[in-house]
């Protein structure tokens, strides 16, 4: 069973990590039967009227719960868990919902909306339905952020992932072969470029960042000289 957790910390610039740490984080918390495919960030709509520290996003864990019994559980550790670990002043919030339940249709919509316009507590609310969604301290608007992370994650065609088959341990430059031997496809976005080859290199500047296309985990490259390529995008700091 496939289930999707998402985090929204609205976290403050003191703080020494923030919503992507804590979804990360949580992993030192599931049930060791449980597999995590992915954890991925979510870009919200970045207006001076919504709250947040830099960039107004949120994270999504995606996990495969073998025994269905274990969700009560889960949610329970969830909870504690962004309790414990929500920046002091944050307004965290937690959505969980499992793959198939009615619900995803409109916490899609719901996430869409999160990248356009101003959304309220209540759309959260409503657009979860009976799924697990929760508020845990300040203004609760964590909620909305939560919501939307499921919601555009659950889609398949939104988010980068920040942790994905030990991405972090991998080598730059690194193997098109061993990216895609790890379950990353490789795409080059180059109007002219040749397909990647197994045995072509590519840069990833430190900073591996896989996209969800498709509901798979994709990385764009660009061409950088014969048998190479670069990846698109790098690490921003928190200002």
């Amino acid at each position: 069973m496939r289930i999707y957790i998402g985090f929204d910390d609205t976290d403050n610039l003191e703080a020494d990590f923030g919503t992507g740490k804590v979804a990360r984080r949580f992993a030192s918390r599931v049930p060791a039967e449980a597999g995590i495919w992915g954890v991925v960030r979510q870009q919200l709509l970045v207006d001076p009227r919504i709250p947040y520290t830099s960039h107004n996003s949120s994270a999504c864990m995606v996990l495969d719960l073998p025994d269905p019994s274990a969700l009560d559980d889960l949610v329970r550790q969830a909870a504690e868990h962004i309790e414990a670990v929500s920046s002091p002043g944050s307004d965290p919030g937690l959505c969980i919902v499992r793959e198939g339940d009615p619900v995803l249709a409109a916490l899609m919509e719901l996430g869409r909306s999160c990248t356009m316009r101003l959304v309220k507590q209540g759309e959260a609310v409503e657009a979860a339905g009976k799924a697990h969604l929760s508020g845990h301290g300040g203004t609760n608007d964590g909620i909305i952020g939560a919501a939307a992370a499921v919601g555009l994650t659950a889609s398949g065609w939104s988010g980068r992932f920040i942790e994905y088959a030990l991405l972090r341990s991998m080598p730059d430059p690194v193997t098109v072969s061993a990216l895609e031997g790890k379950g990353m496809r490789v795409v080059s976005l180059d109007r002219d470029a040749l397909f990647p080859r197994p045995e072509d290199v590519v840069h990833t500047k430190g900073w591996l960042r896989p996209r969800l296309w498709g509901s798979v985990a994709v990385l764009p490259v660009l061409p950088a000289g014969p048998g190479e390529w670069v990846t698109m995008g790098e690490k921003r700091n928190k200002s």
